[in-house]
């Protein structure tokens, strides 16, 4: 089968075999329980729904996601960059690996960095710094708190914009919400199955935004949920 044949609709935007497809909009509407959502310009800033399925790997040495979106076409991805050798064997063999830097890069459908984001290294609360490609920084992603439901503040020049709030002390599933404290997004981690979930460490997400939204919250928003992992939810692992 061709890599290349585009069905989205969509420059640039590569349709997802009729299998994968099947299994997102299952994960989708049927997982997330997410409904059709009408909308969206067929790219990563936007689709109204997002999902988001890590690679699955026996052993995790680097973190990489896969983004689509509700019907299953790939709209871009998630890549950890960076790494040194030195980095992947400590991640191997422990987990001090959680408590250093972390740079990922968050790329369109032709593997083009959008998004670059920084977790510097951390001891107990960590922040993630949101920039553009040219370097220009869109805002920061700060955590509030270590113990109970994890709050994530989002900033833009200090000044706080929104926050991404834990809906239980395990963080699972994420509500985001704007200056004023209301909704505008959900994060819903998707179940894989037990022998998945036991055998590997993946992690797949849902992201519904419920009404259009500008710069920075917009970025911002992205950059929270399509690396609530590695960026957010890791630190919360002690927890879960």
């Amino acid at each position: 089968m061709s890599q290349n044949t585009n069905t989205s609709g969509y420059p640039g935007q590569s349709a997802a075999p009729s299998g994968d497809a099947a299994r997102v909009q299952r994960q989708v509407q049927h997982q997330a329980g997410v409904g059709p959502v009408s909308g969206g310009g067929g790219t990563l800033f936007s689709e109204p729904v997002l999902v988001v399925n890590q690679k699955a790997k026996l052993i995790e040495l680097t973190n990489e996601y896969a983004v689509f979106d509700q019907q299953g076409a790939t709209l871009g991805s998630v890549v950890e960059v960076g790494q040194s050798a030195l980095r992947k064997v400590l991640r191997l063999v422990s987990s001090l690996d959680q408590y250093l830097t972390h740079k990922l890069e968050i790329r369109d459908a032709h593997g083009t960095p959008v998004l670059l984001l920084t977790r510097p290294a951390k001891l107990i609360k960590s922040r993630v710094i949101v920039q553009r490609p040219n370097g220009q920084e869109v805002g920061q992603i700060i955590q509030q708190n270590v113990i109970g439901k994890i709050d994530f503040a989002m900033e833009v020049d200090g000044q706080r914009i929104g926050a991404i709030k834990a809906e239980n002390w395990r963080a699972w599933n994420f509500s985001i919400v704007d200056a004023t404290d209301t909704e505008v997004a959900r994060i819903t981690k998707t179940w894989e199955g037990l022998a998945k979930t036991m055998f590997t460490t993946a992690d797949n997400y849902v992201l519904q935004i419920h009404r259009p939204l500008a710069d920075p919250l917009l970025s911002l928003v992205l950059a929270a949920a399509l690396t609530v992992d590695t960026a957010l939810k890791q630190d919360a692992r002690g927890f879960g």
